[in-house]
């Protein structure tokens, strides 16, 4: 016997949880697949700043090359 809930309020109250669990396994799996996404975007986001950085690198190696290897001004 069940004290303080007829069968009626226990067997409402198990398909008010029942619900809940299932908005919950949802919004988990919601949470999870932008979790994932966000990770792939930072992985796309750090192999892009990589390749910026190795850009620069290049640029910066061209610009401040050796000054007795480049020609004289034009006013020389």
């Amino acid at each position: 016997m069940v004290t303080g809930m007829d069968e009626g309020g226990l067997e409402q109250r198990l398909v008010e949880l029942e619900t809940r669990l299932a908005f919950q396994e949802q919004a988990l799996a919601e949470l999870s697949q932008a979790l994932a996404d966000a990770r792939l975007e930072r992985a796309r986001s750090d192999e892009l700043l990589q390749a910026v950085l190795a850009d620069l690198r290049g640029l910066r190696g061209a610009l401040y090359a050796d000054p007795a290897s480049e020609p004289p001004p034009p006013h020389y």
